[in-house]
């Protein structure tokens, strides 16, 4: 028997899928329906040039599925994504395929989603600034789900690399209503105090910026590696924070931010609060330190959001 399977696409998603649905779905998930610590371990594969080659499978109640995607470090020099890929999903009962769908508009959605379920707990209705690390595809994703939860935020100084790139996605976060400038204009030294929130979404290995300009309060979300050697934040900045993670055992294998500050001594694993118990009290994390959110992202994730995904998009479009 031939099976049709339909390819949902990012435009599709784009369409049809806001942050706050991707939102409900992992929030959902994570009260209802996963316990991150048990689902499958991501598999990567190292490849040439730094290049990887991920297979991230899981399964809920009502789906499987698994993601294979590519992360290519050298991309930027070419002016594409560095996460590439496709997600198949699945029905748990039959397991028979019900769609393609496009890997990397699922992981922007996903990872931006699950940062939002941490920021729309914490963020003040009223906050303003943010001072985010990269001008690539999770830090346009980031602004744009940040605008939906906490449209009062107006104030954004982007710094990366390349500053004729940082001009360039500074113009068109100006598009989208933000006051956006580069770090060429207003330091990172100068914002950091004054931010709301903090979002380093690169490919650093190493500390982007002094963590004693942190103030408390300030909400920290680090997106940027999977790698347990490579850290875009100091590890003076976790020993000091609240430090929520998807899953403890996850963190100290991927996370390198966590595993190296752990390593030196500034954090240990039963620290860590995990995502499954701060959506159930958020009040794990308060407003006398600084908060921050250590994301890997997790299988779990993509095949929620996938899910939701699939019921969202008309079946026209499929």
């Amino acid at each position: 028997m031939t099976i049709h399977i339909p390819h949902i696409t990012d435009s599709d998603i784009r369409k049809h899928v806001t942050y706050r649905h991707a939102m409900t779905a992992l929030r959902n998930a994570l009260l209802e329906d996963v316990d991150p610590a048990t689902d499958f371990p991501r598999q990567i594969l190292e490849l040439a040039d730094r290049k990887q080659l991920l297979f991230m499978p899981s399964q809920s109640r009502d789906w499987v599925g698994t993601k294979l995607i590519s992360v290519n470090p050298l991309n930027y020099r070419r002016s594409i994504d560095r996460v590439q890929g496709v997600y198949l999903l699945m029905d748990s009962d039959t397991t028979t395929p019900r769609a393609i769908i496009d890997g990397s508009e699922l992981t922007e959605l996903r990872t931006a989603a699950m940062s939002m379920v941490v920021a729309d707990a914490l963020l003040p209705q009223d906050a303003r600034t943010v001072m985010l690390f990269g001008y690539g595809a999770q830090a346009r994703a980031h602004l744009l789900a940040l605008k939906e939860v906490r449209p009062s935020l107006s104030e954004v100084v982007i710094t990366g690399r390349n500053q004729v790139k940082a001009e360039m996605f500074a113009a068109n976060a100006a598009e989208h209503g933000w006051d956006a400038r580069i770090g060429a204009a207003r330091s990172p030294e100068s914002t950091i105090p004054q931010a709301d929130v903090i979002i380093t979404v690169t490919g650093a290995g190493e500390p982007l910026f002094d963590s004693s300009l942190v103030k408390p309060g300030t909400l920290v979300m680090a997106i940027g590696s999977h790698n347990n050697d490579r850290r875009e934040l100091e590890a003076e900045l976790l020993g000091r924070s609240y430090v929520i993670v998807e899953d403890r055992a996850t963190a100290m294998r991927e996370a390198g931010d966590v595993a190296m500050a752990a390593a030196e001594g500034a954090i240990s694993d039963d620290e860590l609060i995990e995502l499954h118990d701060f959506v159930r009290d958020p009040r794990l994390a308060r407003r006398d330190k600084p908060i921050v959110y250590k994301s890997v992202g997790m299988s779990w994730q993509d095949l929620a959001v996938a899910g939701e995904v699939y019921r969202r998009v008309p079946q026209g479009r499929r």
